[in-house]
C-alpha cells in the first residue's frame, strides 16, 4: 500500500504542476537558470577544463640550462644547488645527474627534447621517489611545491639560468603545456620576436618555466694553427692539436695490458680542474694560459704554443630550426598543475596589446581548432611578417574537446533523426533531445562539488566528456518511455492528457530510479581513479540530473506540445 500511496502522491505532485501555468513556468525557469549558471562556470574558471589531470609517478626530471657560453663547472654549481635542496626530501630515494648531456630517453624525454641537450651548459637531473602507493604526497604536488624553492635558490647562482621541472605526462606526450611557435624569414629576427613572446609569458599568471629554445650568440675564441710557423719550428699540426686536447679536455696517451682483461686499457691523462680553469673570460687570460704550454720539436727544442697558433675572437653560431620548411623557434612554458586554456587566453590578450604598442600590426589568424588563436605580426616599418602559432598540451586539449564536442553533436543529431522517423514528429523528438542535453548541468555541477572535497584541482577532462556522451542514451531512454506510456494511456484508455502524463511519470519513477542507482553504484568505482575520475563523476552527477529532468521537466514539455 505504501508504494501505491507514494506513487499516487507523486502523480498528484506532477499533475498539480501541469494544472498551474505559473508552476510550469517556474520549473522551466529553474532548469534554464541552472543550465546557464553551470555553463557559466567554465569561462569564469569555477570549473577548470584540462585534457587529463596530473599523474602521480615514481620519478620526475629537472632540466638545467645555464646561459650560452657557460662552462661545465658553472653548470655543476647550479646542479649541486638543486641536489642540496632535493637530498633532505624524505620521499626522494636517489638522484641521477647528467651534466653536459640529457638523461637516457624515457617516455617524456622523447618529445621534450632531452636528446638534444648536448653541451657544457646543459644538465638533466632524474629524481626517483618512493612508490606512489606508499606515500601521501603525489609527485605533481611535490613538483609544484619544490619548483619555487629550487628556482628562487638556484637560478640566481648563474644569471640567466633556466630550470624546468618535467613531470611524466598522464596522456599524449607533448613538448610542454604551452608551446608558441614563432615563424619568420630571418632566424635572428625570429629569435628577437621569440624573446619578446617569452617576456609576455613570464608576466602572465599561472605560467612558469618559460624558455626560448634558441641560443644567444656569445663571444668565443678560436685557436687556428699557423701551418707555416709550425713547419719552420719542426713541429706538426697533430702535435698542436694533441697538446690542446690534453690541456683542456684530456686524452688517452698510452695503453696498459692486463692479465685479467683480453683488451687493452687506455691511460687517460688530464690536467686538474684548477689548472684547466681560466681566471676570466678575456683574450689576455687565454693567452697567459697558452703561454705556459710548450711543444718539443724534432731537434729537442721547446717551442711556446703561442708562437704557432693564432687566437681569434669570434661570435658563436646560432642553431637554425625549421618546421614545414619555414624558419621557426619554439617558446615553451608550463602551467604548474593548472589548466592550459585560461593562461593561454590571458597571454594572448597581453601579446596583442604588447606587440601593438611595439609597432606591429597584429592580425588574428582565422581557422579552426587551435589555429583560431594564432596571431600574425606585421612590422609597420619594414613590412616583415611573423606568425605566432600555439601548440603543446594546450593544443591537444582543445583538439580533444573539439572532437568530443563534434561526437556529442553527431550523437544528438542521430538521436533526433531516429526519433523523427519513429514518432513522425519534430516536437516529440525535440523533447527527448532537450532532456538528453540537460544532463550537462549535472556533469559540470558534479565537478564543482568534487573539487570542493578533493585536495587537488578536479578538472573537467576528456574522460568527463566521454561520460557526458554516454549519458545521452540513458536520459533519452527515460524520456522515450515516458512519451510512449503517455501516448498509450491517452489512446487506449482515453485518459485526459495531463493526467496521463502524471500517471506515466509516477509509474516510470521506480524503474528510472533503479536504473539510476545501478549507474551511480557502478560509476562510484571510477570516481577515485586519477585519470578516469572525471568519467565516474560525470556519470554519477549527470545521471542524478537526468532523472530530475526526465520526471519533472520532460512532463512540462510534453504538456506544452500538441503532438501528444
Amino acid at each position: 500500500m505504501s508504494n501505491k500511496h507514494q506513487g499516487k502522491k507523486f502523480e498528484n505532485f506532477i499533475y498539480d504542476i501541469l494544472q498551474h501555468r505559473s508552476k510550469k513556468l517556474l520549473v522551466t525557469a529553474l532548469i534554464f537558470l541552472s543550465l546557464f549558471g553551470t555553463i557559466l562556470m567554465l569561462p569564469t574558471e569555477v570549473v577548470l577544463a584540462r585534457m587529463l589531470p596530473g599523474k602521480s609517478s615514481n620519478t620526475f626530471s629537472i632540466y638545467v640550462k645555464t646561459p650560452d657560453g657557460s662552462s661545465i663547472s658553472q653548470t655543476k654549481e647550479v646542479v649541486q644547488c638543486v641536489e642540496d635542496i632535493l637530498k633532505p626530501e624524505k620521499e626522494v630515494t636517489d638522484i641521477e645527474s647528467f651534466i653536459g648531456e640529457g638523461a637516457p630517453l624515457d617516455y617524456a624525454g622523447l618529445v621534450k627534447g632531452s636528446g638534444m641537450k648536448q653541451g657544457e651548459r646543459f644538465a638533466e637531473i632524474v629524481v626517483n621517489l618512493t612508490d606512489k602507493h606508499h606515500r601521501d604526497e603525489k609527485s605533481f604536488i611535490m613538483v609544484q611545491r619544490l619548483r619555487p624553492v629550487i628556482k628562487n635558490s638556484c637560478e640566481s647562482k648563474i644569471d640567466g639560468t633556466v630550470i624546468q621541472m618535467i613531470e611524466m605526462p598522464a596522456g599524449p606526450p607533448t613538448m610542454a603545456s604551452i608551446v608558441v611557435e614563432v615563424y619568420g624569414d630571418s632566424n635572428t629576427k625570429v629569435a628577437g620576436v621569440a624573446n619578446e613572446v617569452s617576456k609576455v609569458l613570464k608576466q602572465t599568471d599561472k605560467i612558469v618555466d618559460v624558455d626560448v629554445m634558441s641560443e644567444t650568440p656569445y663571444d668565443k675564441y678560436k685557436l687556428m694553427p699557423i701551418s707555416e710557423k709550425i713547419a719552420r719550428s719542426g713541429l706538426s699540426v697533430e702535435q698542436v692539436n694533441q697538446i690542446l686536447y690534453l690541456a683542456f679536455k684530456g686524452m688517452v696517451v698510452a695503453v696498459k695490458n692486463t692479465i685479467e682483461l683480453n683488451d687493452q686499457v687506455g691511460i687517460f691523462v688530464s690536467l686538474s680542474d684548477e689548472t684547466k680553469d681560466i681566471n676570466e673570460n678575456s683574450l689576455a687570460s687565454l693567452r697567459t694560459k697558452l703561454s705556459s704550454l710548450y711543444l718539443m720539436n724534432n731537434k729537442g727544442m721547446m717551442i711556446p704554443l703561442t708562437e704557432v697558433v693564432e687566437i681569434k675572437e669570434v661570435k658563436s653560431d646560432r642553431t637554425i630550426y625549421h618546421k614545414d620548411l619555414k624558419t621557426m623557434i619554439n617558446v615553451t612554458a608550463e602551467t604548474d598543475n593548472q589548466s592550459q586554456v585560461y593562461p593561454l587566453l590571458d597571454a594572448r590578450d597581453k601579446m596583442i596589446k604588447y606587440f601593438s604598442e611595439k609597432g606591429y600590426e597584429v592580425n588574428k589568424e582565422p581557422g579552426i581548432s587551435t589555429y583560431m588563436f594564432d596571431l600574425t605580426l606585421v612590422d609597420k616599418k619594414t613590412g616583415e611578417e611573423y606568425l605566432l602559432r600555439w601548440d603543446g598540451e594546450m593544443k591537444v586539449t582543445l583538439d580533444t574537446f573539439r572532437d568530443l564536442g563534434a561526437a556529442f553533436i553527431a550523437a544528438l543529431i542521430l538521436i533526433f533523426l531516429l526519433m523523427v522517423i519513429y514518432y513522425k514528429s519534430y516536437a516529440i523528438s525535440g523533447i527527448i533531445l532537450g532532456g538528453s542535453f540537460l544532463s550537462i548541468i549535472g556533469v559540470i555541477l558534479g565537478h564543482w562539488v568534487a573539487n570542493l572535497f578533493t585536495e587537488d584541482v578536479f578538472f573537467l577532462t576528456a574522460t568527463s566528456l566521454i561520460g557526458f556522451i554516454a549519458l545521452i542514451g540513458i536520459s533519452s531512454r527515460n524520456s522515450l518511455l515516458l512519451v510512449d506510456f503517455t501516448k498509450d494511456l491517452i489512446k487506449n484508455n482515453g485518459i485526459e492528457k495531463q493526467r496521463a502524463i502524471a500517471i506515466a511519470s509516477a509509474t516510470r519513477l521506480k524503474p528510472i530510479l533503479l536504473t539510476a542507482i545501478a549507474i551511480i553504484l557502478g560509476s562510484s568505482l571510477l570516481a577515485s581513479d586519477p585519470v578516469f575520475g572525471g568519467l565516474g563523476v560525470a556519470l554519477i552527477s549527470g545521471t542524478v540530473v537526468a532523472v530530475i529532468v526526465s520526471i519533472i521537466f520532460v512532463p512540462v514539455l510534453m504538456d506544452n506540445t500538441e503532438a501528444i
